[in-house]
């Protein structure tokens, strides 16, 4: 279904600001200057053993001016809509500029970007969805959860909860070079965990759906792209088998990642560590640092000849998804690991500018009042054209555990070093699944696992992962990100008894 930009967002005064913003921006002498603003709506919904237990909804709407003059940054930001607070926005963010320029180590340099639209006629997109959530009342939106609640309670577990975060973001973006463009993006979130308690012991546990979020409409929620009937069927007995399953012998084994556990591992040892404001030391204060330095670009293995990952922000239905980003870049595809090799990085305009190519389009603010800066575009490992199924990478295991879902993680500050849990851990023996076991943990260092990668899945094993709450800047920003895996097999990964590390 075709979907365009919401009327009472394209009724605002866009133009209007805009022609007041620049026009005052090049008059003060900037050399650059962009004018964006963002509108934010969430729905939220959650429901608990079949009862509704909130419905909620939340807009936030600013508008920033942002400018490059004498070769430093200034930026301003109101959520006042008028010409006149356009035009003071404008001088306070040349003011801003100046001030900082003998604080700066090297003048801003922004890498050329063709003009996309025009102010007389912005380029529009708007992402791919079939039902908008807003145009269902809050019962609508609440049954799916009930339902989903209420079968496994039936079937069951002690306790079911369920929620759906529902989020669209218009944004429009414009620019001394004539650039202007208006995007519409939807995306969804559910959630379902169930909790057991063991009668007899008193132990419990909980597992949760490994459906990811994505950016569709509400569709999602009734069966598209997603078979929930089938998992809600599964959960309560792999949760009553977790329950008495043997706590892991700890040891090196051998790994079948599946796609749902396998993302969250990419977005922290790859997708963080090849941002390249991360990789020269920006972040350093507060996010940390990464080990794959510019010096190690075209030379770093850093994994094995089946690893190649790429960044987009083309894939359909791709929480990192665009036309364009907040500078007014096309959406790209390119490669950052390509057979095992580093290769590139994730760009904005200036990190593209001082490096002398061009901007792969990974600006993103999370608000009219946040300054852009670079965001995970969708970063993912490619399927083996030639690869079969999940069983035939399990039938190659002699001794191993197949790993499905996300839980906890930890990784150090130079995305080195990392230990990943997960929802559900099943134990291999000569090729065949044999029940679950528990207390597990897999630890590595970012290199190690990577090269210690062996096989991938076919294409019909390959899934769009993902967050709605990526992390980064300060201010801190927020960001939703997919990140697309086969399952994968991994060869002699150490494997941790967590309550043995915990002393339990």
């Amino acid at each position: 279904m075709s979907h365009d930009i919401d009327e009472d967002f394209l009724a605002l005064p866009l133009r209007i600001l805009t022609d007041a913003a620049l026009s005052r921006a090049a008059a003060l002498g900037a050399e650059h200057a962009d004018v964006r603003m963002m509108r934010t709506r969430r729905l939220m919904t959650s429901v608990r053993d079949g009862k509704v237990e909130n419905n909620g909804a939340d807009e936030a709407l600013a508008f920033a001016v942002r400018v490059v003059h004498d070769g430093s940054w200034g930026f301003a930001a109101s959520d006042v809509l008028t010409a006149d607070e356009a035009a003071r926005l404008a001088e306070r963010a040349v003011a801003l500029a100046q001030v900082s320029r003998p604080l700066a180590t090297s003048p801003v340099t922004l890498a050329p970007n063709p003009v996309q639209g025009s102010h007389d006629v912005p380029a529009r997109w708007v992402s791919d969805y079939l039902v908008d959530p807003w145009t269902l009342d809050d019962t609508t939106r609440s049954q799916p959860l009930i339902e989903w609640t209420a079968a496994l309670v039936a079937a069951g577990v002690d306790h079911a909860d369920a929620s759906s975060d529902a989020v669209r973001e218009n944004s429009y973006y414009a620019d001394l070079s004539g650039t202007a463009t208006l995007q519409q993006r939807l995306r969804i979130e559910p959630s379902l965990t169930a909790v057991m308690i063991d009668a007899t012991s008193g132990d419990f546990d909980s597992m949760t759906t490994t459906a990811p979020p994505t950016a569709r409409g509400w569709e999602y929620m009734t069966g598209d792209g997603w078979d929930w009937s089938a998992e809600i069927a599964q959960l309560p007995q792999w949760l009553n088998e977790k329950l008495k399953a043997p706590s892991v012998e700890a040891g090196r084994y051998d790994l079948v990642i599946d796609p749902s556990n396998l993302w969250l591992t990419i977005h922290e040892s790859v997708g963080h560590a090849t941002e390249l404001d991360r990789a020269l030391g920006y972040e350093a204060n507060y996010a940390g640092t990464s080990f794959a330095t510019p010096d190690k670009l075209g030379t770093l293995q850093y994994g094995s000849a089946e690893m190649s990952i790429v960044g987009d922000r083309l894939t359909p239905h791709g929480l990192s998804t665009v036309g364009w980003d907040d500078e007014g870049v096309s959406a790209q595809r390119w490669d950052i690991v390509r057979n095992g090799v580093l290769v590139d990085y994730q760009l904005d305009r200036a990190m593209a500018g001082n490096s002398g190519v061009s901007s792969n389009g990974c600006a993103y603010a999370d608000s009219g009042l946040h300054v852009p800066i670079q965001r995970m575009p969708n970063v993912s490992l490619e399927a083996d054209p030639l690869g079969g199924t999940t069983d035939d990478l399990i039938a190659g295991v002699d001794n191993g555990l197949y790993v499905v879902g996300d839980k906890s993680w930890s990784i150090d500050m130079q995305r080195y070093n990392f230990q990943f849990t997960g929802q559900r851990f099943f134990r291999i023996r000569n090729g065949r699944l044999e029940g679950q076991v528990r207390d597990v943990a897999y630890q590595s260092n970012t290199l190690t696992f990577w090269n210690s990668l062996a096989a991938r899945g076919g294409p019909s094993t390959y899934v769009l992962g993902g967050a709605f709450n990526c992390g980064k800047g300060q201010p801190g920003q927020v960001a939703a990100v997919s990140h697309g895996a086969p399952s994968a097999l991994f060869r002699d990964v150490n494997i941790l008894n967590t309550v043995a590390e915990a002393g339990r």
